[in-house]
């Protein structure tokens, strides 16, 4: 037996189990580095990938070394005396041979395959070799399948009789903060609105990220309820909620190697919003030259998915086509969200009327849900609680209740701006190139770097004049991403190349 050591290494979603090279008590032919293991202490299996340790002073000959995410995941004291052997087949593995082969999945199938993955039985190149099989060829009825399948193995939450609203966008516009003001003025009309949000991957920032400027998200599930039971609502990071394990696991495979098909994407917001509790959801998806759906054409076919596949599963859905031609607002980072969403909430004058009118238009469409609404006056009861501070009032009782970061809201003082090289008229921003801009500078991870646009489209602009301005962390972010955007300002001028 070994003693179990908690190794303070974040490993993200991935259970890492680490042993001496010098432990007597496993031949090393039997357990080498990158084997997967499984960890066993009073009946607990815990699935692990092992890394041979060479250092003692990290790790002494009788101890096995956890993860973070392994040692949560087990549950067990330092100290406890473990075992380790070799896991037990993973069957599921037919299944997802058989995708690869191009054959039709049952729903059993995908149970048992997700069942495995959120269980972390899959290594990273199995789960990649899952994801790629179904981005080949996916029918409605197996998109149906993973998301009940997807669904099942999440925590579910039940808010008794309850109306219980949602909103979602598919993502891939910079600025598109619309939950943060969506909330409040749905909590302020009277309708529960438990808003569970990403943390960035591959973006500038998450509704997660731009949320944590002001309060605190890392709440776990018990707390969630309670925050929700006392004012009707919350923002909160959905990865500490665990309602789609499985979900987020594939997510860590699925950004890096780019896959981010229809299918999967149906699967994974409606499997977050069933066990979130939802009732009744309000999707965006905005449609543009550089957005997720480039075309209206795609934009109906995807809606159509998301109609059937939600239909089935008992969900309403209404969905709402936004214009995804260039970012949403003025900022894209953290910090600059945030102020652009305490902006509009407090009726600034300077607010970004995009940000405000998209926010009121999803915020109807939920109210829309309320039986006391008729005729469709679910915006015009949107924008009254805008404009009378009702919203604003409604997300500072959200702050309290989940924790006040104590953050002030300033962008980085470490800044670049990009010009424009002759007069013109803005034509077209790329989403693509200023989100790629806003993370070389250091977002989501350092709360104050991001861009801040300064022109818009349809903005006149003086050759010479600031086309936005680049915050970044440190210097060397602020190089790399001043180069970046000297290369290809992501700008379109009367109709040219961008420059």
């Amino acid at each position: 037996m070994l003693k179990l050591k908690r190794i303070a290494i974040d490993t993200h979603r991935e259970s890492i189990a680490y042993l001496s090279r010098d432990c007597g008590l496993y031949r090393a032919e039997e357990f080498q580095a990158l084997a997967k293991i499984e960890v066993t202490a009073d009946g607990i299996r815990v699935p692990a990938t092992l890394n041979i340790v060479d250092d003692p002073s990290l790790l002494e000959p009788d101890e096995l070394g956890l993860s973070e995410e392994a040692f949560r995941l087990f549950g067990k004291a330092p100290g406890t005396r473990v075992a380790i052997d070799h896991p037990r087949p993973v069957e599921s593995l037919e299944a997802v041979r058989g995708k690869i082969q191009g054959r039709i999945l049952s729903e059993d199938e995908y149970k048992s395959v997700i069942r495995d993955i959120a269980a972390q039985r899959y290594s990273k190149m199995e789960i990649a070799a899952f994801l790629v099989a179904c981005a080949s060829f996916m029918t409605a009825e197996e998109v149906l399948s993973l998301t009940r399948a997807m669904a099942c193995v999440g925590h579910r939450l039940d808010w008794g009789d309850k109306l219980v609203v949602d909103k979602h966008c598919i993502g891939g516009i910079p600025g598109n903060r619309t939950s943060m003001i969506v909330v409040p003025i749905v909590m302020a009309h009277g309708l529960t609105i438990p808003k569970t949000s990403s943390r960035a991957i591959t973006s500038p920032a998450g509704t997660a990220d731009t949320m944590e400027v002001l309060a605190r998200v890392d709440i776990g599930t018990d707390e969630m309820r309670a925050i929700v039971e006392k004012i009707g609502g919350c923002l909160v990071w959905g990865g500490r909620v665990n309602l789609s394990p499985a979900d987020d696991v594939m997510i860590t495979v699925e950004r890096p190697l780019g896959i981010d098909t229809r299918e999967q994407m149906v699967a994974s917001i409606l499997s977050k919003k069933i066990t979130a509790g939802a009732r009744h959801l309000v999707l965006d998806i905005p449609v543009g030259p550089t957005a997720k759906v480039r075309s209206r054409n795609e934009a109906v076919r995807l809606r159509k998915l998301f109609e059937y596949v939600s239909g089935a599963l008992g969900l309403p859905i209404d969905i709402v086509l936004t214009d995804g031609s260039q970012p949403v607002g003025y900022g894209v980072g953290p910090m600059l969200e945030a102020r652009d969403v305490l902006a509009v909430l407090r009726n600034d004058p300077a607010a970004p009327a995009d940000l405000r009118d998209r926010a009121l238009l999803v915020a109807g469409a939920l109210i829309d849900t309320d039986p006391a609404i008729r005729g469709g006056r679910g915006i015009h009861r949107a924008r009254e609680l805008l404009d009378s501070g009702a919203a604003m009032r409604a997300m500072e009782k959200l702050i309290e209740a989940q924790g006040p970061s104590g953050m002030t809201i300033a962008p980085s003082s470490l800044a670049y701006e990009v010009l424009a090289p002759r007069d013109g008229l803005v034509c077209g921003i790329d989403c693509l190139r200023i989100a790629r801009i806003a993370r070389l500078a250091g977002a989501p991870a350092f709360k104050g770097a991001g861009v801040d646009l300064l022109k818009k489209t349809g903005d006149a602009v003086r050759k010479g004049e600031p086309l936005y301005r680049v915050h970044a962390g440190l210097a060397t972010d602020l190089a790399f991403a001043a180069e970046l955007a000297e290369r290809d300002s992501g700008y379109v001028l009367n109709g040219t190349e961008t420059i």
